[in-house]
């Protein structure tokens, strides 16, 4: 099997780690080759705590997808996660050279690349620059500058960092599972992918994917994600709570059995949970300064979503609109049922991801070669200069001939004069 258009998504989460293994199909749709499933043992709230562990669970679940989709892949692309990681805003300045050129792909990297210089707080790194709107010689609210003309680029970029510690315990995991990073994912973004339709974007929209260890939040409005937020509770937190329920037993009365009654409801243990959950989801989306502005209302994903009645809850506490996120938005059918649960979200976002980015080299690739074409036109063009210089050289010859003919109209009148002598 052709492995050079295959990606595989790897989600390393605090219940769970899953590989997915896909391709797009000819009709622009992600088709499912594989999925590997393990229980996770050495992550807790999306940060690894053992590494040993975190690679066995690993290795048997790319076994597993490598098993199911035939495709003996090394390459991989990893979401990240945890209380850790933060966001902040920053502008980029270039100084064009000149303003007949257009602006171009390269100069937008360049600013990308200078925000990637920026110093952080120690045992900080940056993930994602991800550029929110351009200004061009102070013409604000500009999305896309490519040939445009104008002297002054600016960017405003939503900078999203982590801690160096956490980053590379998640690299050491993937190497000793025999694996390579090809790029490094915030799951908030990666779910987005999976479960959110560009119209939602447009229009303002908050994904919350509530998982085990973590809740992520990503707000985007106008096409453009706008805040980003990892909160340390998930639905771990709902899980032992229920462990430390205490049941207490009454004896019953004479030829009666004895009743094991709980203290808690069970029900209102889950509640009280969810509802600090989602509040705090309230609060980042209060914190971002988007909240009349997200028309789309919230879409929750990801493991909690499956628990009854939660859009209700969500819409009662944050009043606005609620749906569930399936990550069926770009999936081809006839794939398995089960992919199509909120609780791969990330992992089929972590693909999708994986697949743009070589889609994206791809294009390269080829403006490369397209470019390269014009050139050898050109040499071909030059050593067959002689070709279209026969007038130049025809113009020369005749210059010489008419230089000829005043030669001998002198000579014959020299000889003339000599003759009337």
């Amino acid at each position: 099997m052709k492995t050079s258009n295959i990606v595989v998504g790897l989600d390393i989460g605090t219940t769970k780690i899953v590989a997915i293994v896909g391709r797009r199909n000819e009709f622009g749709k992600v088709e499912i080759l594989g999925m590997g499933k393990s229980e996770s043992y050495g992550v807790a709230r999306g940060v690894v705590q053992n590494i040993d562990k975190t690679v066995e669970s690993i290795k048997t679940a790319v076994a597993e997808a490598k098993e199911q989709s035939g495709v003996d892949f090394k390459v991989v692309n990893v979401g990240i996660a945890g209380q850790h990681i933060k966001s902040v805003q920053h502008r980029g300045i270039k100084t064009r050279s000149s303003i007949e050129e257009e602006i171009s792909q390269d100069d937008i990297d360049a600013l990308i690349d200078d925000m990637y210089k920026l110093v952080m707080q120690p045992g900080e790194e940056i993930i994602h620059v991800l550029p929110q709107e351009y200004i061009i010689d102070s013409e604000q609210g500009i999305k896309n500058p490519i040939g445009m003309a104008g002297i002054r680029l600016e960017a405003n970029f939503h900078i999203i960092t982590g801690q160096v510690t956490a980053i590379s315990n998640i690299m050491k995991c993937v190497r000793k599972a025999g694996l390579e990073v090809s790029e490094l994912t915030l799951e908030p973004l990666a779910s987005s992918e999976a479960v959110l339709s560009d119209e939602e974007k447009e229009a303002g929209v908050v994904l919350v994917d509530i998982g085990g260890g973590t809740t992520d939040v990503a707000i985007f409005q106008d096409g453009i994600i706008r805040h980003t937020a990892v909160i340390p509770f998930g639905g771990n937190v709902i899980t032992e709570d229920i462990k430390e329920n205490e049941i207490v037993s009454i004896p019953g009365l004479r030829g009666r059995p004895h009743k094991e009654i709980s203290i808690k409801n069970l029900s209102a243990i889950i509640q009280a949970r969810m509802e600090e959950i989602v509040e705090h989801v309230d609060f980042e989306i209060r914190n971002s300064g988007y909240k009349k502005k997200l028309i789309a209302g919230v879409v929750v994903t990801g493991g909690g979503s499956m628990l009854k009645h939660i859009t209700q809850l969500v819409e009662y506490i944050t009043g606005m609109d609620t749906r569930i996120g399936y990550p069926n938005e770009h999936l081809a059918s006839g794939g398995s049922e089960s992919i199509t649960s909120p609780m791969y979200a990330t992992a089929v976002g972590l693909l999708i991801k994986g697949l743009e980015k070589v889609e994206k080299e791809n294009k390269k690739v080829v403006v490369v070669e397209d470019t390269s074409v014009p050139e050898m036109e050109e040499e071909e063009e030059e050593q067959e200069a002689p070709e279209p210089e026969q007038p130049n050289a025809i113009q020369g010859h005749s210059k010489e001939k008419s230089n000829g003919f005043f030669e001998k109209i002198k000579k014959f009148f020299d000889e003339d004069l000599e003759g009337g002598k």
